[in-house]
């Protein structure tokens, strides 16, 4: 098994002082994490239904059978919660990353057209939504390859970067810089902007993404209504405007989550909070990473 060595230190007390387009201090990317119809499911060939991010803390179907009432939540977001998010972006012009199972998707025919006709961008969320430190190596490869091939025909354009569901395992980075079809991945939590990373001797960039100020705070946890979120969402953007030094956000956003009309609610203040501001660059994740390529190239490995 190969481990890479942690990193403790990072940027440490004087990370680059890089400006965002505009001279914005804060680039905000919101991710629209597209798992429904690609999870666990007895319908493909799983023994178990997948509860993660629902409604009910714990399941009550007894192990072996399916949960029904788990598959319709899930369902909710492919059905409900997509279209109500993509309206609310849309109406307002803003840019979104799409972090997509690529089998959820090739299931809903109607999503993937409507995704394929904005300029939101692609980042791969998987073959199907599962855990790949539970793939062996020739497995993941396998998923890795489909996965972006799958993409690619669904969208008709290719997806810029990985992330996994979770956590990657020890081969994951390795292995999606091996394909050589992404530019970057976000399979890290460590950092509040991006680094490189030497990967097979070659520069390869680590866009961090965040479960900080994620939907899935909302459930199951201590974030019980989107006006509550909102709050949050707010208190960390502005303690991150008054540090004065160029920082990244992401928000997490799940549609069988935030795509609740309570949710929603939480999230379209935030999104009137950001209207007209010049301190802040809303961007999809391909603009952060290829700003930061060009702003701190590859010089050897930084995180």
């Amino acid at each position: 098994m190969r481990y890479s060595p942690r990193n403790l230190v990072g940027y440490g007390a004087t990370p680059p002082s890089v400006l965002w387009p505009n001279g914005a201090r804060v680039a905000v990317n919101f991710v629209l994490n597209y798992e429904e119809g690609s999870e666990y499911s007895f319908a493909d060939g799983d023994e178990r239904t997948d509860t993660s991010l629902t409604e009910v803390a714990q399941a009550r179907v007894p192990v072996g059978q399916r949960d029904l009432a788990a598959e319709s939540m899930y369902e909710y977001g492919a059905r409900v919660g997509f279209w109500r998010l993509f309206r609310l972006f849309q109406a307002r012009g803003l840019p979104l990353t799409v972090f997509a199972s690529a089998l959820a998707l090739e299931r809903n025919t109607e999503a993937a057209r409507a995704i394929a006709a904005t300029d939101w961008d692609l980042v791969c969320h998987g073959w199907r939504w599962v855990e790949h430190y539970m793939l062996d190596e020739a497995t993941e490869r396998d998923h890795i390859a489909k996965a972006h091939a799958s993409l690619t025909k669904t969208i008709g354009r290719a997806p810029e970067g990985w992330y996994c569901r979770y956590a990657p395992s020890p081969n994951t980075r390795r292995l999606v810089v091996e394909h050589g079809g992404f530019s970057y991945d976000s399979d890290a939590y460590n950092d509040e902007l991006p680094y490189w990373q030497t990967v097979n001797g070659k520069g390869h960039l680590v866009v961090p993404y965040s479960l900080a100020t994620n939907d899935a705070k909302l459930v199951g946890g201590p974030l019980v209504t989107g006006r509550a979120w909102c709050e949050f969402l707010i208190d960390s953007l502005e303690m991150l405007l008054s540090e004065g030094q160029s920082r990244m956000m992401s928000i997490g956003l799940h549609t069988r989550v935030a795509g609740h009309p309570g949710r929603a609610q939480g999230l379209k203040l935030f999104l009137d909070h950001l209207a007209g501001r010049t301190d802040v660059w809303v961007c999809r994740r391909a603009d952060l990473a290829a700003h930061w390529r060009q702003a701190v190239p590859y010089q050897g490995a930084s995180g």
